[in-house]
């Protein structure tokens, strides 16, 4: 470890809670309507679409109208797949997908995961790139800031006993002005940035270029910086080129690496804060924010310790352990950089890479899969990471109200049984998924077939790949063959219940929350905006994940971990 390593971590915390307020204000004013004189833009959008902006959706029609609007992305994007080789701009002459493969991606991209069983540049036309992944880059990330300003109105209505139940917005008027007011003006100067540093944006297929050594050598080309730009902003992940952000023409150096890593947590960083202005509180969102970051910190440090400290096996040799573990990492970065490249976008629900994590040591591989079992609640994806964490909010909240023995409440509202069964439902659908699909592919022929190592190590491979697609992460541990019609229909599975098994609670949730009365705090209400409420939910977080995956990870990378300090290996 180094004192730049660590100046690294501490910069890069510090500019996400800096990014929190001014990132947090344009959400509000998407979420208040206060687009001004844009609008016009958007009631003609409105009027073609047959949408009355004025209506307001109650939980079932709003959760009618995702579910809608997901299934028509997921056809469209199905269709560009396996039709790819008809359609434009393909210079390559690529195939269409095949069906099990293309519907895994199809479900990938539009649950916000961006799973990839295939690579990039040898599969997938700009055609496909541009139109199929990632439209549905922009469609994913707004349908998650959708639900998340759903679940903040919820909080914040505050409606009189004469009032009628109250809506929680219109779902098609949130996606549009997200879509048009923050991620398309958010990408494009992304992408004009990322053109400046260095990324390729054309239509080329490839270069033939001859090397060094006179050896013909065929380089890959494409819109690149724009996938990237929105990639990252909305969480996405999923790369142009096989070896994602890796590959020096989708992250070229130090300053498109902070910038990619940045862009990972504006969004999410944002939400706390326009949450905490929503209910007319701003230390609430403060408080949401500083407990996640305590989270990040302490899984990054982990990390970052972890694979500094080399390998045990190696060290025994006479390998220097001030080297650190470097296998699998760009000279480029190196250690620090990739710690916290690889902390970060499995906070968020992103799963670019910049370094292999099936390389890491074993201890450090602890944090990745943490942070995505726990429901990628740390920043989390865009929308998702907000109201990932608002569940475990609600459970901590009442927790609290078992301590101090009154009905628990959180800014005004009472969370009484409905809300606590509906977030533990939420919260228990992640490892029931992540541990049931990694037990039946730990068993069968079939899935012991996929992972490339034994042991210990090949159980990690499948307990990754699960906990990745059910978190809506997409990055892999490395190692498993995973295009397979058995592997493609499980993952899919996962992404599926992973996404919407969250979303409709969360919206229900929204829905009963709005329709409750306001409650001022009191002398006995339990406080939640200091260190108490900050300690108390990152604990919840914790332990809940804690007792719930501590099993696997002691069978995977524990042991793993045990052997190579015993000096031997699977």
């Amino acid at each position: 470890m180094t004192f730049q390593g660590w100046a690294l971590i501490a910069l890069f915390v510090a500019a996400t809670a800096a990014m929190a307020r001014p990132m947090g204000t344009w959400l509000f004013a998407l979420y208040d309507g206060r687009v001004g004189r844009l609008a016009r833009v958007e009631r003609g959008l409105y009027r073609v679409a047959g949408i009355d902006p004025q209506r307001d959706q109650q939980w079932a029609g709003y959760a009618a109208a995702v579910l809608a609007f997901n299934l028509v992305g997921f056809l469209f994007l199905y269709a560009i797949l396996r039709l790819q080789y008809y359609l434009p701009l393909n210079p390559q002459g690529f195939a269409g997908m095949p069906s099990g493969l293309a519907f895994n991606t199809a479900i990938s991209f539009v649950t916000n995961t961006n799973w990839q069983n295939y690579g990039g540049e040898t599969t997938l036309s700009q055609f496909a790139q541009m139109i199929g992944l990632m439209v549905q880059n922009f469609l994913s990330a707004a349908t998650g800031i959708a639900v998340a300003f759903a679940l903040i109105r919820g909080f914040a209505q505050r409606p009189t006993p004469d009032q009628a139940a109250s809506g929680i917005g219109n779902f098609w008027v949130d996606v549009t002005r997200i879509t048009l007011w923050l991620l398309l003006p958010a990408s494009i100067v992304l992408t004009i940035v990322y053109v400046a540093l260095g990324v390729p944006q054309t239509l080329a297929a490839a270069v033939d270029a001859t090397t060094l050594e006179g050896a013909r050598q065929t380089i890959a080309l494409g819109p690149v910086a724009s996938q990237l730009s929105i990639k990252m902003l909305g969480t996405n992940g999923g790369g142009f080129f096989n070896v994602n952000s890796a590959h020096p023409f989708e992250n070229p150096g130090a300053v498109s690496n902070l910038i990619q890593m940045l862009s990972i947590f504006a969004i999410g960083a944002g939400l706390t804060w326009t949450f905490g202005k929503a209910v007319g509180n701003t230390r609430q969102g403060w408080a949401i924010l500083s407990a996640m970051l305590v989270l990040f910190v302490l899984g990054v440090s982990l990390l970052y310790w972890a694979d500094a400290a080399g390998n045990p096996i190696l060290s025994a040799h006479g390998v220097s352990a001030a080297l650190g573990n470097m296998e699998g990492k760009e000279v480029r970065f190196g250690i620090a950089a990739s710690a916290l490249f690889a902390a970060v976008t499995t906070s968020a629900s992103c799963g670019a890479v910049i370094a292999m994590h099936d390389s890491l040591m074993p201890l450090a591989g602890i944090t990745p899969l943490a942070n995505m079992q726990v429901g990628e609640v740390v920043i989390g994806g865009v929308g998702a990471g907000f109201y990932g964490m608002m569940l475990f909010a609600l459970l901590a909240v009442f927790v609290a109200g078992l301590m101090v023995g009154r009905t628990p409440e959180y800014v005004g509202k009472k969370i009484e049984a409905r809300e606590v069964k509906l977030a533990m439902f939420a919260v228990a659908a992640l490892p029931l998924l992540i541990l049931g699909l990694t037990a039946l592919a730990s068993v069968v022929p079939a899935g012991l077939a996929g992972p490339l190592a034994k042991g210990p190590h090949g159980f990690s491979e499948i307990l990754y790949a699960f906990s990745s697609a059910v978190a809506n992460n997409g990055s892999a541990f490395g190692g498993l063959t995973g295009n397979t019609d058995f592997y493609n229909s499980l993952l899919a599975i996962g992404m599926f219940g992973g996404r919407f098994f969250v979303i409709l609670p969360v919206l229900a949730i929204a829905g009963s929350l709005a329709g409750k009365r306001y409650v001022p705090e009191g002398a006995g209400s339990f406080p939640t905006t200091g260190l108490l409420w900050i300690g108390l939910l990152a604990a919840i977080v914790l332990i809940v994940g804690g007792l719930t995956f501590m099993p696997s990870l002691v069978l995977g990378p524990g042991a793993e971990q045990a052997a190579l300090v015993a000096g031997t290996t699977f």
